[in-house]
Parts: structure tokens; sequence; C-alpha cells
């Protein structure tokens, strides 16, 4: 299910009353997804190696300082090692309230920071914010027709729904 940060299908926000509006749709659905529970929270980089420097590692680290490395995901397919990327994850654990991804979030708005997404401690619900909405998986069919209910406003116009 794919949901719009800002009216009329707008990509980024260009003034703080649009950062608003695009936070308050954010935390909207988290609060709906996570409310009373922990959370992951998940951000990532990449590089040639698995250990080796980070493509642009601020504001990743700055903005996820608790992030601890969990996942290393190579991509060597490529028979010329010049085109290999190791995408790395890093997770916290902590409990969902409202607010307590902004800073990630907003990031995210400006197209700062990708590769973001926040699920429960189950991996059963998955929010993957982007710059212009998000995307959620949810564990059943059901529940995601009832969260696309409560927000047809935010929905995509387009026949894909994209």
């Amino acid at each position: 299910m794919r949901f719009h940060s800002l009216p009329g299908s707008k990509r980024y926000p260009e003034s703080e009353g649009e950062y608003a509006t695009a936070l308050e749709r954010y935390n909207t659905i988290l609060d709906e997804l996570f409310a009373g529970t922990e959370v992951f929270v998940v951000t990532a980089d990449w590089s040639d190696t698995p250990n080796g420097p980070a493509h642009h590692p601020e504001p990743r680290q700055a903005l996820h300082a608790d992030g601890v490395r969990w996942w290393n995901e190579p991509d060597e397919d490529d028979p010329h090692p010049q085109f290999h990327t190791h995408t790395r994850l890093y997770a916290d654990r902590r409990p969902w309230r409202h607010g307590c991804a902004d800073e990630l979030l907003r990031a995210v708005a400006d197209d700062g920071l990708a590769g973001v997404f926040l699920t429960d401690t189950d991996l059963r619900r998955i929010h993957h914010p982007y710059d212009g909405g998000a995307d959620v998986i949810l564990a059943t069919s059901a529940e995601r027709d009832q969260l696309r209910d409560r927000h047809t406003d935010w929905l995509s116009t387009h026949p894909a729904c994209l």
C-alpha cells in the first residue's frame, strides 16, 4: 500500500507547513501500525566492500547514531569487481512514540536519506518512507484494506496506485 505524504501527490515539502503535513501523515500511519509496541528503526549505507567506507555516510551516521550494524547484503553478480556493492543495514530497537523518528523522516522527505524503514519486532508490518510518501506492508489483506479505507485522501489517483 502506498500513501502520499503531501496533497496532490507533491513530492517535496517547500515550507514548514508542508514539512508538518508530511511528518503528520508519516506519524499517523506509524501510530496506527505501532502504538504501544517496540519497533526496529533501520537505515542503510552502501560500500564497495563489506567493511569499506560508506558512500555518503552522512546523514545516516548523524541521524541514526544508535543504529548497530545488523546485516550486510552483498551484490557481486557483476563479473567486474568495480561494480560490486554491499548494502549494510543498521538497526536500533525502541518503544514507538509519535515523533520519535522525525529527524530521519524529515531527511527522507528531503531525499537526503534513503533506505529507511520501521518495522515491528516480528517483522510483520513494515513502513518504508520515501521522498513523496511511504510504502506500507501489512500482515493481512484485511489489515491493509482497513488502513487504506481510513486514509483514502492520501492515496494516489493513478490507476496503478503509484
